[in-house]
């Protein structure tokens, strides 16, 4: 991706699609449709977008966007076969830096699935390890969980930014990946 040369935050597009369907690439392909949609949703976001809460005990837009950098952390350890620790250590990041800094775990997440094998992929696990235990799952949970979970609060943010009064750009075409003109 460009992005690293140009200083440009990744997944302003979704690269070019890998030639073969390995499970690597296929998981690699799911975060890219997540950066992208997070791209999209969490971009030009104001100081209103992000306090806005769709209800009294509701997550805030920018609350939204601290767990949604958690989870990219954690789909960034499981993705190169690194245990996450909890619980997450206390972020103290403005919306600028939890943006930037997602996208860049998730560009590091994409390109650890990138042509992974299938016996690599099976290797790994989602281990979560605190002072006093230690946790192991099957991969399988990665995909219903962090990785699911990811994409639906990327979801809760256009809609929250739509409520608000500042709509995602109309032009995101997540189907092909590219805004249209």
């Amino acid at each position: 991706m460009n992005a690293q040369q140009t200083n440009e935050l990744p997944f302003s597009e979704i690269p070019t699609a890998p030639k073969s369907y390995t499970v690597g690439n296929i998981l690699a392909r799911m975060v890219d449709g997540l950066g992208y949609r997070f791209y999209w949703a969490s971009d030009s976001l104001t100081a209103q977008d992000l306090a806005y809460r769709p209800s009294v005990t509701g997550k805030t837009c920018e609350e939204t966007i601290l767990h949604i950098y958690e989870l990219s952390i954690t789909i960034k350890n499981i993705a190169n076969g690194e245990v996450c620790i909890r619980p997450n250590p206390k972020v103290d990041l403005n919306y600028e830096e939890l943006r930037s800094k997602t996208l860049a775990n998730l560009l590091e997440s994409r390109n650890a699935f990138l042509n992974k094998t299938e016996s690599e992929i099976e290797a790994l696990k989602v281990i979560f390890q605190n002072a006093d235990n230690r946790n192991e799952f099957p991969f399988w949970n990665f995909i219903n969980g962090q990785l699911s979970d990811a994409i639906y609060h990327t979801g809760q943010l256009v809609v929250f930014r739509r409520a608000s009064g500042n709509p995602i750009n109309g032009k995101v075409n997540v189907f092909l990946g590219v805004n249209s003109k």
